[in-house]
């Protein structure tokens, strides 16, 4: 198992409390085949999660959505086929396994947690080549991203 999945599997860990996942978590990846890929190693680890890209038909990716919104699925794993225009109030968590390409990307896929007044949090997996992009988006937006701290629980 890789580092970033053990990340992933951690962080998603973290949300469940006696067997249920408390929270709503979206996982972006850039393309559909980590997607698939990412969807496949975390059944394997007996985790519950959906995922949903572009290359579905529209009346599976609505199929996706309304168990997510249901809460019949808690973790959904997409591409950027979301980031942009749908809403799930419950969102609390952010998890960039990809970080966009771009910094507006970037913006519109963290926007969606911590709707409607609730807490959200973001977390990014950041490879050495994406240093560059990380830095880039603090700057235009005049942020600086921290690392996250080992209690990351406690951030939502």
């Amino acid at each position: 198992m890789t580092d970033p999945i053990r990340g992933l599997i951690l962080c998603v860990c973290l949300m469940w409390t006696d067997g249920v996942c408390v929270f709503k978590v979206d996982c972006f990846c850039v393309c559909v085949l980590k997607v698939d890929w990412l969807t496949e190693k975390m059944r394997e680890a007996n985790f519950t999660v959906s995922s949903m890209h572009g290359d579905m038909p529209q009346k599976e990716r609505e199929s996706i959505m309304k168990e997510f919104r249901s809460g019949a699925s808690r973790v959904l794993i997409s591409t950027d086929v979301w980031a942009r225009g749908l809403d799930v109030p419950q969102v609390s968590l952010i998890i960039n396994y990809d970080l966009p390409n771009n910094r507006e990307l970037y913006i519109h896929r963290i926007g969606r947690s911590g709707r409607y007044g609730r807490k959200g949090v973001a977390i990014n997996f950041v490879k050495n080549d994406d240093i560059r992009i990380l830095r880039d988006i603090e700057q235009y937006y005049s942020t600086q991203i921290d690392e996250m701290p080992m209690n990351v629980a406690d951030l939502i």
